[in-house]
């Protein structure tokens, strides 16, 4: 069978701007430092009063259908992954293809539907979804669309406020893809975990210290799990490697493991014992413990090597640019990475046709996913054409208490005006509830 990977991508941002360096920072009484440097953030992308996971999403897919020239006819699936969702019933894709028919000829009735949870790492099961319907030869030569959207508010004052976002990318998958074909190989790390949840209700519960301990372990896990299927996992096989990006800061974490877990046992290892000395063993240890201190001071000195620095900002630093602007998307965060890179390529120059990618998905809850994908030769042509930085700088910069105004419009337990600040244009809008307590959409 020919690959099948991701064909097309396109994305929508939140109309929204909030500066975390300035607006939020002095609100705070905050360092600017600390969301700059510290989480890596520098400002957050929000839904406006008529913005939420449905038009973000279908906005997203009307954009790639129109640059695909697709007709409904062309897709024979449609998945959504969210873990904002309004219904539990429902699921958002019937939505999206609702407002798809107000603008095609055509409908979606032959599609099939559906919505994936698992945290933030439902974005990549949908893709799987996908390619396995693909692999599967049960397309009838139809293409899917998967479409990542997600609004992550936190309450306000809680810890996580600053790594707020909202936004939505959708992606065509299909055989013989432009941009990136996917392995068949991957590796798993999953546990029964709490550390991030929402048990009926909106905003998360977040045992912050606990979260980033968990991401990592199960990280190393879908790592070790993958190394197992392919010949070689190196630092240097990929040219470049997204993770799921909550906030650039938990990726600097993660890099540094898996940098440290790869080059273990290989001459690159060798070559930095002449200044920092092999990593500690386990079996040099009379206790845990002790063992656990060594290898917190040996990552302590790695992070400083010249080789680390220069493999982190050649090939993790790029992936978080975007991010950097918009804020964690939940489902759609990992993807955003992947785009990210691309991006850097692009303006770079470079050419990546046959080049691979490292891609490691996270969900709380908990699952991680490392898988790998090889860029095609079309994906110059694909990448180009994204106006991502367009929407970003398009964004409107809210005031604090503007900020405050609309996080209430999307608190599910608030009352409010829904006041604008901007205004559609050749979108998908909320407009209102139905006698069912059902949300409708129209176009502008």
């Amino acid at each position: 069978m020919s690959s099948i990977g991701i064909d097309a991508v396109e994305i929508w941002s939140g109309n929204l701007e909030l500066d975390l360096t300035t607006t939020f920072a002095d609100e705070k009484g905050d360092d600017p430092e600390k969301y700059a440097k510290g989480l890596g953030l520098h400002a957050s992308s929000l839904p406006d009063a008529y913005e939420d996971i449905v038009t973000m999403g279908a906005n997203a897919a009307q954009r790639l259908m129109d640059r695909k020239e697709l007709a409904p006819e062309d897709v024979g699936r449609i998945d959504v992954a969210t873990e904002s969702s309004f219904d539990n019933s429902k699921p958002v894709s019937t939505y999206i293809a609702g407002c798809l028919e107000q603008v095609y000829d055509g409908d979606f009735h032959h599609a099939n539907k559906g919505e994936r949870k698992f945290a933030c790492i439902a974005g990549t099961q949908s893709l799987n979804d996908a390619y396995n319907w693909i692999r599967a030869g049960r397309n009838r030569g139809r293409a899917a669309l998967v479409v990542a959207t997600d609004t992550a508010l936190y309450a306000r004052g809680d810890a996580g406020e600053a790594t707020q976002g909202a936004g939505a990318i959708a992606m065509l998958v299909d055989e013989d893809p432009s941009l990136v074909a996917l392995s068949p190989e991957q590796g798993y790390g999953s546990a029964d975990e709490t550390d991030f949840l929402k048990p009926n209700q909106q905003f998360p519960s977040v045992d912050g210290k606990r979260s980033i301990q968990v991401y990592l372990d199960r990280m190393l896990e879908a790592g070790q799990q993958f190394e197992t299927q392919t010949s070689s996992v190196h630092p240097t096989d990929f040219a470049y490697i997204p993770f799921h990006t909550p906030f650039p800061g938990m990726v600097r974490k993660v890099a540094l493991l898996g940098f440290r877990h790869t080059v273990r046992g290989t001459p690159m290892e060798e070559h930095l014992a002449d200044d920092i000395g092999l990593q500690p063993r386990e079996t040099e240890f009379d206790d845990r413990d002790a063992y656990e201190a060594a290898i917190r001071d040996y990552m302590d000195d790695l992070r400083q090597t010249d080789e680390y620095e220069g493999w982190y900002a050649d090939r993790i630093e790029p992936t978080l640019a975007l991010s950097r602007k918009v804020g964690n998307w939940y489902t759609g965060s990992v993807h955003i990475a992947r785009v990210s890179a691309l991006l850097d390529a692009y303006s770079a120059g470079k050419d990546l046709a046959g080049d691979h990618l490292l891609v490691g998905s996270y969900g709380s809850g908990a699952q991680a996913e490392m898988h790998a994908e090889t860029v095609m030769d079309g994906w110059q042509n694909e990448i180009r054409q994204l106006t991502i930085d367009d929407q970003i700088a398009d964004r409107h910069d809210l005031s604090f208490e503007e900020y405050e105004a609309i996080h209430d419009v999307h608190n599910y337990d608030k009352d409010v005006p829904r006041t604008r600040f901007t205004t559609p244009s050749s979108e998908f809008v909320f407009d209102g509830w139905g006698p069912m307590g059902e949300r409708q959409y129209r176009f502008v």
